[in-house]
């Protein structure tokens, strides 16, 4: 008898292979067999990713576009401080003095710009509220 894993893996490969010859969409709730019990199998069973983690992409992809929109108000020495020290944009994050060195000015002065960059973010997000709730009101 072969393994579990081994059999539900061979299941998925034929359910995958029959839907290419359709060439429809697949759901992650299609039912792709039964286990031993006779539950039904779904694909999302046999993924094997936490079911928090989708949403959880979800909701951090809308959040680094809203940091965008709101990067995109601060001037540009703000927002270059701000994509340098917090590492925005994947790229590493850098001390105060690492970034002063880079823009040839002083620690101090990054500080200040940084202090000020955040404070108009906090601001401007404090003044928009929750992303959603304009158009969960307005019914968009």
């Amino acid at each position: 008898m072969l393994p579990r894993r081994a059999v539900m893996g061979n299941e998925i490969l034929m359910y995958l292979r029959s839907l290419k010859r359709l060439r429809g969409e697949v759901s992650l709730y299609d039912p792709i067999g039964v286990d031993r019990e006779g539950n039904e199998i779904q694909l999302i069973d046999v993924l094997g990713s936490d079911p928090d983690v989708v949403p959880e992409l979800v909701g951090r992809r809308l959040e680094e576009g809203r940091l965008r929109e709101m990067l995109a108000r601060l001037g540009p020495k703000e927002r270059q401080v701000l994509e340098l020290r917090y590492g925005i944009h994947g790229g590493p994050r850098k001390t105060q003095r690492e970034i002063a060195r880079m823009l040839g000015i002083s620690r101090s002065y990054v500080s200040r710009i940084e202090k000020k960059a955040v404070t108009k973010l906090c601001k401007a997000l404090l003044e928009e509220g929750p992303r959603g709730a304009d158009s969960e009101a307005s019914g968009r």
